[in-house]
């Protein structure tokens, strides 16, 4: 029987060792794909990076977060980053893409400061962004 073969101890150190591999399958995988979405490695690169990580696979990861940690976090905002526009013109597009009545307004005192547009055309405009 499991349970009287076991003791607290060993329990708690194969949870331990699962904990572990789990977190070295989560960082193992996130070199992983940081290797692919990385813009400034070209493919061969990025096939040798794959090939040493498969091959050595701790001293791949290593030498990886060793030589291109920083790159990492660059990605993440990145992607973060994109990530963030695409739910705010999502967001936008689902509202039916207008404007708010400041925004419009911002850009119409823009028009008129740069010369594009005259007072009195801005006066019209602001009157129908006013009125709706």
């Amino acid at each position: 029987m499991v349970g009287s073969a076991w003791g607290v101890g060993e329990v708690l150190w194969t949870m331990i060792w699962f904990t572990l591999l789990f977190i070295w399958i989560w960082i193992a995988i996130s070199v992983l794909m940081d290797v692919f979405r990385s813009h400034d490695l070209g493919g061969v690169a990025k096939f040798l990076w794959v090939v040493f990580i498969f091959v050595v696979p701790f001293l791949g990861v290593f030498v990886y977060l060793i030589a291109r940690g920083h790159k990492m976090s660059q990605h993440a905002q990145q992607d973060a980053e994109a990530m963030e526009a695409a739910r705010r013109n999502y967001i936008r597009d689902a509202v039916g893409g207008a404007a708010s009545p400041a925004a419009e307004l911002e850009r119409l005192a823009t028009l008129k400061q740069q010369g594009v547009i005259d007072e009195a055309e801005f006066q019209r405009l602001k009157s129908q962004v006013v009125g709706g």
